[in-house]
């Protein structure tokens, strides 16, 4: 076990003392909030609210539980153990900092170091609203290296001790990455110079090479240290005993798949002991050869179930799926497959024991008269507003995450379960989604934004008596100390600016994200140059991304009527040039006239806009509408419209067709941002946009 350092823990201290002092100026005027909701009166009110403590005739009327997925924690002030690097000077006062480079952020899904300073505006706002329960449903950490989980629980424990937060965790596939401790690192690290520095642990094959003279650096220094190995099960669950994994004292239930006890014969001495790790192993296998030779693995199970107040149980559920494989690692250990794209499709298959406890558990629920509601990583239906076959005859069966899509039939054995409500994460998306199965049973799932990624925010649900629940999604905007990492960045930049250009494998990002002045703005500009740099050039068909990129929205509109030849179909860059375009920007400026008039902005925009806000949709929901020209929301519509008109389309024209019908349908899903939930009737009724 890895042991923080005394100057470590004391610069913590120091700078959650400095948050403090900062919160009794915030807490002078709720009108400057660090966290907003999206709908400003409403966050007011709440605020205000905050300030006193109702009296409620159900004991369950008005408690509140937050649920923060995918926070992926990196302590950027984190120290490495048994490491000479000790990271870049920062600020006034010199702290060294121990960052990832723009550019890995930038062609990442999820921020890493601006994920340190959320968190602690996060949990501000959780103290500023007197909110006791937090749920953190997976990939709370980086890749669960020690010196992340570490910073981590530092953090939550402050938190816990000083305000009395309670936290429920429950396991991501980054944490852990694999089911056993596995080699870690990252050639991406930030040097002092701007430039990246590998970091690795003793027993990857990087550090493994270098110390057999096999491997030659860029004639920079290789780091290696174990602090920035990939912990598995065992030394997580360890580490984050306290928040949930283990009971507290202050539980009035715990319990795991593998406990005996009910709640008659409970006692904490009977839970500490169903806690043990050696009590909740079990055997997952996989079929490895076609003659069903079956490779079987104990593994760590973490779900549990716990009641932190009268009436409420809160099931947190361990969807992680590893598979062991039939092949040795170089150390002599079995390989396993990641979780990532397993879900509960694997869960079903590979976990039947859960099917029984949940459902057992949902039986206790209802005779108990218990609210019951489930959270993990994983989503348990559909993320995508009903559109998952339209983006797989654009992007392909296997892209566009469509692997995580959990099946129908998946879905409907998780509401026959007897599940109501269930938070989920690993999307990093603002979604709700509703399954009815053939039995008649209903199922909502809300998927919790990621705070590391747009548009940065945590679900925060309220109980209204024993069967209703209010969902609000609280965006942050204001973030202390964002900025306080931009002037490694610009050092960054202006060392690939004077790198060779044959030496450069990838775009350089644009520095204008440096002029973020907000979070929400700086989550805001990471899609946008996520979208130019993976997104485009890795998602899309080679037609549709360069046409996006290089038309305007009229040229697009006008492509709806191009009659293109068999010559003119082999090449998207052929269009302008055909002798047909001249006819089709006639029939375009016809149709336009005869539908719109002049109100439309079809030549303020590009396609490249047009990406941007698919994924702005896509991964916000309606929270993305803030950040939307209104016009440009019109005139996607309107292009719709004028490529339904077509009757032969060419295989440019029907998936661009599906992109706007795509774009389209992320506007038409479930209330995602403010809502209440009748959990007897399963109606949903919108509060607020």
């Amino acid at each position: 076990m890895f042991n923080a350092t005394l100057d470590s823990l004391q610069r913590l201290q120091a700078q959650l003392r400095y948050h403090t002092l900062q919160r009794l100026f915030i807490c002078a005027s709720s009108a400057r909030s660090a966290i907003r909701n999206i709908n400003t009166a409403a966050c007011t009110s709440l605020v205000c609210l905050a300030l006193t403590t109702p009296v409620h005739a159900n004991p369950l009327d008005g408690v509140q539980i937050a649920f923060m997925p995918d926070i992926h924690f990196h302590d950027v002030y984190g120290e490495l153990e048994g490491s000479a690097f000790k990271g870049i000077p920062t600020g006034p006062m010199g702290h060294p900092a121990l960052i990832r480079t723009m550019q890995a952020q930038l062609t990442s899904t999820r921020l890493f170091n601006e994920n340190y300073f959320v968190l602690i505006a996060a949990l501000d706002e959780i103290v500023k609203r007197k909110i006791t329960y937090i749920a953190l449903p997976g990939d709370f950490s980086d890749d669960g290296q020690p010196v992340h989980i570490r910073g981590l629980t530092k953090l939550l424990s402050y938190y816990h001790s000083t305000y009395g937060l309670q936290f429920f965790a429950t396991p991501g596939n980054h944490d852990p990455v694999r089911p056993f401790d596995t080699p870690g690192g990252k050639p991406d690290f930030m040097a002092a110079d701007g430039t990246p520095i590998a970091i690795y642990s003793p027993d990857s094959e990087r550090c493994q090479s270098k110390q057999n003279n096999t491997h030659s650096t860029t004639g920079k220094s290789l780091v290696c240290t174990p602090d920035i190995r990939q912990w598995g099960y065992e030394n997580i669950l360890r580490e984050m005993a306290n928040f949930g994994f283990t009971p507290s004292k202050k539980n009035l239930f715990w319990t795991t798949p593998f406990a005996s006890y009910t709640p008659e014969d409970y006692t904490f001495t009977r839970a500490l002991s169903a806690a043990r790790l050696s009590k909740r192993r079990v055997d997952i296998c996989q079929r490895i050869t076609a003659d069903k030779q079956v490779l079987c693995e104990k593994m760590l199970d973490a779900s549990y179930l716990v009641e932190p107040v009268e009436g409420l149980w809160l099931l947190a559920i361990d969807a992680n799926v590893y598979l062991p494989q039939a092949r040795i690692d170089p150390t002599g250990k079995w390989v396993f497959s990641g979780s990532g794209n397993a879900g509960y499709n694997a869960v079903r298959k590979h976990k039947p024991y859960l099917e029984k406890w949940i459902k057992a558990v949902v039986g206790e629920a209802n005779k108990r008269g218990k609210t019951l509601i489930a959270f993990s990583h994983f989503p348990m239906v559909e993320f995508y507003d009903g559109q998952s076959n339209t983006i797989a005859d654009i992007f392909g069966n296997t892209n566009f995450q469509l692997a995580r899509k959990p099946e129908i039939t998946t879905s409907d054995w998780l509401a026959d379960l007897g599940l109501k409500i269930h938070i989920g994460g690993h999307m990093h998306m603002n979604d709700t989604g509703i399954i009815t199965s053939s039995a008649g049973n209903t199922l909502v799932n809300i998927q919790a934004p990621s705070l590391a990624a747009y548009v940065p925010a945590f679900k925060l649900v309220t109980l209204r008596g024993q069967k209703s629940v209010e969902v609000e999604t609280v965006v942050v905007d204001q973030v202390p100390r964002f900025r306080e990492l931009f002037e490694h960045y610009r050092t960054e930049h202006k060392a690939l600016e004077t790198r060779p250009s044959g030496t450069l494998n990838a775009p350089i990002w644009n520095e204008a994200i440096l002029a973020a002045q907000t979070y929400r703005e700086f989550t805001e500009w990471h899609l946008r140059e996520l979208v130019r740099l993976r997104f485009l050039p890795g998602e899309w068909p080679a037609d549709l991304r360069e046409t996006l990129r290089t038309f305007t929205g009229e040229e697009l509109l006008t492509l709806a009527f191009w009659q293109a030849n068999e010559k003119s179909t082999a090449s998207y860059g052929f269009a302008k040039s055909d002798p047909q375009w001249a006819s089709a920007q006639t029939q375009c400026q016809q149709w336009l006239k005869k539908n719109t008039g002049k109100n439309h902005n079809l030549r303020e925009w590009r396609g490249q806009n047009l990406a941007e806000d698919f994924y702005r949709l896509r991964n916000a929901g309606s929270l993305a509408l803030a950040d939307i020209s209104s016009q440009n929301l019109a005139d996607y519509q309107l292009l719709l419209k004028a490529y339904r008109a077509q009757a032969s389309p060419t295989p440019l024209q029907q998936r661009l067709k599906n992109v706007l019908a795509v774009l389209s349908g992320f506007q038409q899903g479930a209330p995602d941002n403010h809502f209440k939930l009748d959990l007897t009737t399963d109606k949903i009724d919108k509060l607020s946009d």
